[in-house]
């Protein structure tokens, strides 16, 4: 009897599909990987995900390798949804607002982000922790992977908005998890069950290690490698969500989550900054944090020449005007024309309830920017606000999309440093990719306003010396991140990328420990294996796509 058939014999009401085609989008992410699942069951009910839980159990209790992979839009650059064994996908069931207030907002794993935002756009309400991948992702993968964008400068990343969260854990069991203050944290202790024991195995791992984790936890602003040990327990209040959160699916699925929602301000404004070179950057961003700006955004030169090269796409991106975007930017390609191409182009955004608090603060931070040998343009139009945008959001999917032969391999594609530092790494880090031109064209997109940036390479993935330079340009521009006290991922997260990379981030002692967590969550490794703990090089480099 294959695999098929015995998940037929679990009575699951959702469907279950076995048929190679249909199969065949599931085993792929946005990321450079390719992994075949064996089977993948769309749930309708959580009973049918406690059902899928217990008969991967029996499985591994038997002795067989079956395991269960959460997957919701699938948007993850770093093969976070993806394996060999079940994938576990929500958007066709699992899909509902549970419920809204002015307050939080509870939702299943598949509901798309896009959805939401027009909810809460309607009530004048705004969820922030969300990525650039807005318009194609959705919650289960965005609480999963602790996402952030470009928002998170104010904000915050997901981490801050998780109030409660409904995991159906190794106990094949539906549990509701929230913060405990000390009280409610010994009496949940002293309670005889699953749960009970997870909390006290976890409680004591935490106070045993307490200083190692304390000095571990990254010195940058925004992190999302390993599991995020040092954010639990801060003496009055444990919150395991702030483990849950962000741990990519491998302690549980998910199945709902209350999350805090903001009443939206009612004026934004977008000021566009024209950088000549990186080096007045970290200054530049010093001067403008106490302003309080709602993000501090940036894409460089060779974002911005992708972008006019593709421009009639990025209008139909916009839906918008052929023409009248291109009267909307006659004053950029009348600068680039007279004074170059910028090194780096930051957006700026801010927002209030009161128009004229609004103008003021604008206007505070064009002033300070004007400081720096740098072009500064406040935009008063909307519509010309989101051409700027569009460019920012849209060039992972212009590479992806328009460059024939080539594949937009995110790769190196997250890191953080502490922004002081961002005039001594980036050129290092272009210099090392720079040794090879021939074989990768790349863009860098970012936060500078954390010191994080996404950087993009274009690849042949048919070539073999490109499928060769890919781990070593890795290897490089890790270690030349960890040098400098950064992390290798701010906010996608490890999946099958980077989790093989993480001892030499964190070292022996804290790998032990995540490895001693993922043990006490998931003691037979039913719930996505290879990530967090157990990923190699080996499976990643054997598991490249070839296009």
């Amino acid at each position: 009897m294959n695999i098929i058939e015995e998940l037929r014999e679990q009575h699951i009401e959702g469907e279950i599909v076995g048929d190679a085609t249909a199969i065949a989008p599931f085993s792929q992410d946005y990321s450079l990987f390719r992994v075949e699942p064996q089977a993948v069951v769309e749930p309708k009910s959580v009973e049918d995900i406690k059902k899928l839980v217990r008969f991967a159990t029996a499985k591994k209790q038997s002795g067989e390798h079956v395991s269960l992979t959460g997957r919701s839009a699938g948007t993850d650059m770093g093969g976070g949804p993806l394996n060999e064994s079940i994938i576990v996908s929500f958007t066709q069931h699992f899909n509902h607002i549970q419920e809204m207030t002015e307050g939080y907002v509870v939702v299943e794993p598949g509901v798309y982000f896009r959805d939401l935002e027009k909810e809460l756009a309607a009530k004048g309400l705004l969820y922030p922790a969300y990525p650039a991948s807005k318009d194609l992702c959705a919650l289960g993968g965005m609480v999963n992977n602790n996402s952030g964008g470009e928002l998170t400068l104010k904000y915050g990343k997901t981490e801050n908005y998780v109030e409660e969260i409904q995991l159906v854990m190794a106990d094949g069991e539906l549990h509701t998890l929230k913060a405990l203050d000390k009280s409610q944290l010994d009496a949940k202790m002293n309670e005889q069950t699953f749960e009970g024991e997870l909390y006290r195995k976890l409680f004591k791992l935490l106070e045993d290690n307490k200083e190692i984790i304390a000095q571990a936890r990254p010195k940058v602003t925004k992190n999302s490698a390993g599991y995020y040990l040092w954010n639990v327990w801060n003496g009055a209040v444990f919150d395991i969500n702030k483990l849950i959160v962000g741990a990519q699916g491998t302690l549980g699925l998910l199945a709902a989550a209350k999350l805090k929602v903001l009443k939206k301000k009612k004026y934004s404004r977008l000021i566009v900054i024209f950088s000549k070179s990186l080096d007045p950057i970290p200054d530049l961003v010093k001067a403008l944090l106490p302003l309080h700006p709602d993000s501090i955004e940036s894409y460089d030169d060779k974002t911005l020449a992708l972008a006019m090269k593709f421009f009639p796409a990025m209008v139909k991106l916009m839906k918008g005007n052929l023409l009248k975007m291109a009267v909307n930017l006659l004053p950029e390609f009348w600068m680039i024309a007279t004074g170059g191409v910028p090194k780096m182009i930051l957006l700026v955004s801010v927002s209030a309830d009161d128009p004229k608090e609004r103008d003021a603060l604008s206007e505070e931070i064009a002033r300070a920017a004007q400081k720096f040998p740098d072009h500064v343009r406040i935009v008063k139009k909307e519509d010309e606000a989101n051409e700027y945008w569009t460019v920012r959001r849209q060039s992972f999917n212009l590479l992806h999309s328009h460059v024939k032969g080539l594949y937009a391999a995110p790769f190196i594609d997250d890191i953080i440093v502490n922004p002081d530092v961002m005039p001594e790494l980036l050129p290092q880090v272009n210099a090392i990719l720079d040794q090879h031109k021939k074989e990768l064209i790349y863009t860098i997109a970012g936060h500078p306003g954390n010191g994080n940036f996404h950087i993009i390479p274009l690849v042949n993935l048919k070539d073999e010396t490109t499928r060769r330079i890919i781990p070593e340009v890795t290897e490089q521009v890790y270690q030349l991140v960890i040098k400098y006290g950064g992390s290798i991922t701010a906010e996608h997260n490890d999946g099958i990328m980077r989790t093989p990379y993480l001892r030499e981030m964190y070292g022996d002692k804290i790998i032990d420990l995540f490895a001693e967590v993922k043990k006490i969550f998931d003691p037979l490794n039913i719930f996505n294996p290879g990530k967090k703990v157990g990923g190699t090089k080996e499976f990643a480099a054997t598991h490249m796509r070839q296009a």
